[in-house]
């Protein structure tokens, strides 16, 4: 499928697809845990005393990548359900023009 206005410029095969499947999977399984993750070290964090270890500022950081991570992988789980649902209707609907 030739995207219209883009030249090839690399040495991909013609049929070269992005594992959009995989892509899915891993960010409906891994997005809940780092959501998880960040609640839990943030609560830990809240927790934690002057004298404990690790430092409420170590599980902050935890915490704060953790967050970067869920964010990460909702932005990658909004992509390939993009992408997916432009290549089923691309497929199907002739390229997604309706009309005359």
């Amino acid at each position: 499928m030739r995207i219209p206005g883009r030249s090839r410029t690399g040495t991909e095969p013609v049929t070269a697809r992005s594992p959009l499947g995989l892509r899915l999977l891993l960010s409906v399984l891994y997005t809940p845990v780092f959501l998880a993750g960040t609640v839990f070290f943030a609560l830990w964090a809240a927790d934690s005393g002057p004298g404990d270890s690790p430092s409420a500022g170590s599980l902050r950081t935890i915490a704060w990548i953790c967050a970067v991570l869920t964010v990460v992988g909702l932005i990658d789980l909004v992509v390939v359900l993009v992408r997916r649902r432009r290549e089923r209707r691309g497929s199907v609907g002739g390229g997604g023009r309706r009309g005359p």
